[in-house]
């Protein structure tokens, strides 16, 4: 049984310790000549005023999160798609609950103004 799961271990792993590697190389070989030139923030080639860091309202974070979250439901519409003739009528009708209530918490989102950008 645990054998089904090896090649994933070793991808994993893999990965880790690829990511280690290309950390360590940058840190290894990367510049270190630090200036105040470097360290300025770039603007497009023009001279940054104010502060670097603007406070961002709730609002935004808001329409990020449902951004987000209606994006990762999408996702669940292509193994829906893959799998479409294997389901049958039950695996249709199930769908067309998922999108019902998608769509009233998309209506709700949209009742309470939180799509409203200002």
């Amino acid at each position: 049984m645990l054998t089904d799961y090896f090649p994933l271990v070793v991808i994993i792993v893999f990965a880790v310790i690829l990511a280690f590697l290309v950390v360590a190389l940058g840190h290894l070989f990367g510049p270190k000549r630090p200036s105040e030139k470097k360290s300025m923030p770039y603007e497009s080639g023009m001279v940054p005023y104010g502060p670097g860091q603007r406070r961002m309202t709730v609002r935004y974070y808001l329409i990020a999160v449902l951004f987000i979250l209606f994006d990762i439901e999408v996702v669940f519409f292509l193994p829906w798609a893959v799998a479409f003739r294997d389901l049958g009528l039950p695996g249709f009708l199930l769908m067309v609950v998922f999108v019902v209530i998608l769509e009233v918490a998309h209506l709700y989102a949209w009742k309470k103004g939180a799509l409203e950008w200002e």
